[in-house]
C-alpha cells in the first residue's frame, strides 16, 4: 500500500512538472524577440574562441539549433527550453542524491514552479547553459567523491569547464569544491588526491579558448568584467535601493515562500558555524559550499552595489535541495499558489501586451521597427544604419535585417562585442546614415527637438526625421527617434 501512495505522489509530483513545462512550450510562439536573444544569436553567426561580453557557449548553442531548425524567434526561444529542461532534469537526478522520495518531489517542484526557470525558458543568457553544466558538474563531484568513482573527477572537471565557457561565475565552482574540501574531516584528505588536480587542469584546460581570445585581445573581456565593478564597490557607498532591489528580484525569482525558505535555513546554518564552530555532516556541507559563496557573497554587496537578478542564480540549484529539507506541504501548496497566479499575468502580459514596459529590454516592436527602417532605407538609399545603446537596437535589428546594422562604434564609443566583429568602419567613409534612437519612457509623439553632439563630430550635418512609432493590438507603445545624417567623416 505505501509503495503504491509513493508512486501516486511521485506522478503528482511529475504531473506539476511537466504542466509547467507544457505552459511555457505553449507560451513560447508568443513571445517576441528580446534583445538578449538577438545579441547572442550575433554571437552565434559570428563565430570566435569567446566574445567581448561574455564567454561563447550561448552563441554556439543558439548556433547549432538555427542551423538544425532555421533562424525564427521560435527556435532561439526553443534552444532555451530544451536546455533548461535538461537542467531540470539534471536537478532530479542530483537531488536524489540527498532527499528521501517524499523530499525529493518537493524539491522537484520547487523548482519547477519558480519565475527562473520560466525566464532561462524564455530568454537566451549566459545563464542558460551555465545552470546546466553547473548542476552536471555537481553530479560528477558527487560521484567522484561519495561514491569514489575516479572517471567523474575527469567529467567533473570537462563540465566545469564547460560552466566556465558560459559564464565566468563559473570560477565559484572550484572555489566551492575546494571550500568543502579544506572544511571537511571525512574527505580533507582528497586534498592530496592527485585525481583532484587532475579534474583542477582539465577544467583549466577546457577553458583554454576564453583565455587564448583575452589573450589576443589585450584581456578585454576579463578588464570589462571586473574593472568597473572593482571600482564600484571600492567607493563603498551605503544603498538601501541595492540591497531591497535585492531582496525584491530574488522573491521575485524564487517567489516568496521559497525565498523565505532559504533566507531561513541560511541563517540557521551561517549562526551555527560562526557561533558555535559546528559545521553540518558531509552530504549537507557539500550543498552549503555550493550554495553560500554565490548567495551570502552577492547578498553581501548588495548595500554597496547594485547586484544583477541573475548572479544569484547558480546557487538555486543546491538551495533549493537544501530547502526541500525543510518546506511542509503545506508551504508547498502556497509557493504553487503565488506561482499559478505570477505565470498567469506572466502569460497575459506575454500575449496582450497589458502593461507598457518603459524599456528596451522588451519583447515587442523590434520587427515592426526593422520594416520601418527598411522603408526609410528606401527613402534615403545608399545609407547605413546605426544606433547607441550598447547592443539592443543594434542587435535586434540585425537578426530583421538584410543589411549589416552598426553600433555605437560609428560615434568613436565602445560598443561592447560589436568593436571585435572585424567591421572595417572605414569603408562607411563619407556615406550616409540613419540613426535610430530610443525613446524608452515615450510620453508623447513630438521630435526629440535636440542632436547627440557626437553626430555633428562624425558628419557634416544631422537632420531629425519624424519618429518611429509602433504600434502593438492598435496601441501605440513605442517610440524611436530617428536623425538623418550626412557625410561620414571616419575617424581612427
Amino acid at each position: 500500500m505505501s509503495k503504491f501512495l509513493s508512486i501516486i505522489k511521485n506522478k503528482k509530483a511529475i504531473s506539476w512538472v511537466l504542466g509547467f513545462q507544457i505552459f511555457r512550450l505553449i507560451l513560447l510562439p508568443f513571445m517576441g524577440l528580446m534583445p538578449q536573444d538577438a545579441y547572442y544569436y550575433l554571437y552565434g553567426q559570428n563565430l570566435s574562441l569567446s566574445y567581448f561580453d561574455h564567454p561563447g557557449m550561448i552563441g554556439y548553442m543558439l548556433r547549432i539549433f538555427t542551423e538544425v531548425f532555421g533562424q525564427s524567434i521560435f527556435t532561439i526561444k526553443f534552444a532555451d527550453f530544451v536546455i533548461t529542461s535538461l537542467t531540470i532534469l539534471s536537478f532530479y537526478k542530483l537531488a536524489s542524491y540527498f532527499l528521501s522520495k517524499e523530499k525529493l518531489q518537493r524539491a522537484f517542484v520547487l523548482l519547477a514552479s519558480t519565475i527562473f526557470i520560466s525566464i532561462l525558458s524564455f530568454n537566451s543568457t549566459p545563464d542558460v547553459p551555465l545552470l546546466l553544466f553547473w548542476t552536471l558538474s555537481l553530479i560528477c563531484l558527487y560521484k567522484a567523491i561519495f561514491e569514489d568513482k575516479k572517471l567523474f573527477w575527469i567529467l567533473g572537471g570537462i563540465a566545469m569547464g564547460f560552466a566556465f565557457d558560459s559564464k565566468y561565475t563559473a570560477l565559484l565552482l572550484q572555489i566551492g569544491l575546494l571550500g568543502f574540501l579544506v572544511f571537511s574531516n571525512t574527505y580533507r584528505k582528497l586534498l592530496f588526491s592527485p585525481w583532484l588536480w587532475i579534474s583542477l587542469i582539465i577544467s583549466i584546460a577546457v577553458t583554454f579558448p576564453v583565455w587564448y581570445w583575452n589573450y589576443q585581445n589585450d584581456f578585454a573581456s576579463f578588464a570589462f568584467q571586473s574593472s568597473e565593478r572593482t571600482s564600484s564597490i571600492s567607493e563603498f557607498k551605503i544603498s538601501p535601493k541595492y540591497f531591497f532591489g535585492a531582496i525584491g528580484h530574488q522573491m521575485f525569482l524564487l517567489l516568496p515562500v521559497l525565498f523565505l525558505s532559504i533566507i531561513t535555513f541560511t541563517y540557521k546554518y551561517v549562526k551555527r558555524a560562526l557561533l558555535k564552530f559546528k559545521l553540518p555532516q558531509a552530504k549537507t556541507l557539500f550543498l552549503l559550499a555550493f550554495f553560500i559563496p554565490t548567495f551570502v557573497g552577492f547578498f553581501a554587496l548588495t548595500p554597496i552595489y547594485w547586484v544583477k537578478l541573475n548572479w544569484m542564480m547558480p546557487s538555486y540549484i543546491t538551495g533549493i535541495i537544501l530547502a526541500g529539507m525543510f518546506i511542509s506541504r503545506k508551504l508547498l501548496k502556497i509557493q504553487l499558489l503565488f506561482s499559478i497566479v505570477f505565470h498567469v499575468l506572466f502569460s497575459l502580459q506575454i500575449i496582450f501586451y497589458l502593461v507598457p514596459i518603459k524599456s528596451d529590454d522588451t519583447w515587442v516592436g523590434w520587427k515592426e521597427l526593422a520594416i520601418e527602417t527598411t522603408k526609410l532605407q528606401e527613402k534615403h538609399p545608399n545609407t547605413f544604419v546605426f544606433s547607441n545603446d550598447n547592443y539592443k537596437t543594434s542587435a535586434c535589428l540585425n537578426f530583421f535585417m538584410d543589411e549589416k546594422v552598426f553600433a555605437q562604434n560609428i560615434i568613436g564609443l565602445p560598443a561592447l562585442h560589436f568593436d571585435y566583429l572585424g567591421d572595417n568602419l572605414s569603408d562607411l567613409d563619407k556615406k550616409n546614415a540613419i540613426f535610430i534612437d530610443s525613446d524608452k519612457q515615450f510620453k508623447d509623439n513630438k521630435l526629440k527637438g535636440k542632436n547627440d553632439p557626437l553626430l555633428s563630430k562624425y558628419f557634416d550635418s544631422v537632420k531629425e526625421l519624424a519618429p518611429i512609432i509602433i504600434k502593438i493590438n492598435g496601441k501605440e507603445v513605442r517610440k524611436f527617434w530617428i536623425f538623418y545624417c550626412t557625410n561620414y567623416k571616419y575617424k581612427k
